[in-house]
């Protein structure tokens, strides 16, 4: 096989998880915040806090598989 095409799957490879990492990361916190909410009867603080931490681990998780491709 070709270097350059190995290059190219192994990318696509690290670009293709790019979507479920940040969808599951927004996911995790809105559910985590729900519960809380419902546990503590604090809506809807919890829900908007732990939302806004899965939307910057997701950015993280962005950041971190840009670096890996960056360094193909």
């Amino acid at each position: 096989m070709d270097e350059e095409f190995k290059k190219l799957v192994r990318t696509l490879g690290f670009m293709s998880t790019v979507g479920m990492s940040m969808a599951l990361a927004i996911a995790l916190g809105a559910l985590v915040g729900y519960y809380l909410d419902r546990w503590l009867e604090s809506d809807p603080w919890f829900l908007l806090v732990f939302t806004g931490f899965g939307i910057a681990a997701a950015f993280r998780n962005l950041y971190i598989l840009y670096k890996k491709v960056s360094k193909l």
